[in-house]
């Protein structure tokens, strides 16, 4: 029986603002909360969109450069996850604190994948995760189409979490 998967996928920061109510009768500091923007999705199976694979692993750069085949990547305890098929649906992308220097992230020069379009080119600084969420607009990943490049300085590393479906 294949693994099955679900996923809860936020997108939030939510901020209360307390209004000074110096010089306004009866008035009690009300509170204004922004929240409008948050965004939280379920994924799994039979959701739109579908998320049936995951990978997730801490990508060891060498002399500074490093690839992520999405059609040949690993999930847990390095079981292999190949992609082909498949859509991105999310991306997580983080550059640990331990590392000294920037890391960044584009389509590959060899056979790229242009999930956030021809492009899309994201630096992180050490300390730095984005999470993007494509809702079911990114390419196929196809042997032509299965790249991303990661440029950094010497061994450091990525973490790397994909949710494809």
């Amino acid at each position: 029986m294949a693994d099955t998967f679900s996923a809860n996928v936020q997108l939030k920061t939510t901020v209360q603002q307390t209004l000074d109510a110096t010089g306004a009768p009866a008035a009690s500091s009300p509170k204004v909360t922004h929240a409008n923007w948050d965004f939280t999705h379920t994924l799994n199976a039979t959701s739109t969109p579908p998320f049936s694979k995951h990978a997730v692993e801490q990508k060891a750069l060498a002399a500074g450069v490093g690839t992520i085949d999405l059609s040949a990547t690993f999930g847990l305890n390095g079981e292999a996850v190949d992609g082909t098929g498949l859509k991105v649906q999310a991306m997580k992308l983080r550059n640990p604190s331990t590392n000294a220097n920037s890391i960044t992230i584009t389509p590959g020069i060899a056979n790229g994948y242009d999930f956030c379009g021809a492009a899309f080119s994201i630096t992180l600084e050490p300390g730095t995760e984005v999470l993007i969420y494509c809702l079911a607009t990114a390419p196929v990943i196809a042997v032509t189409d299965c790249t991303l490049d990661i440029a950094g300085t010497l061994a450091q590393v990525l973490d790397f979490e994909c949710l494809m479906g």
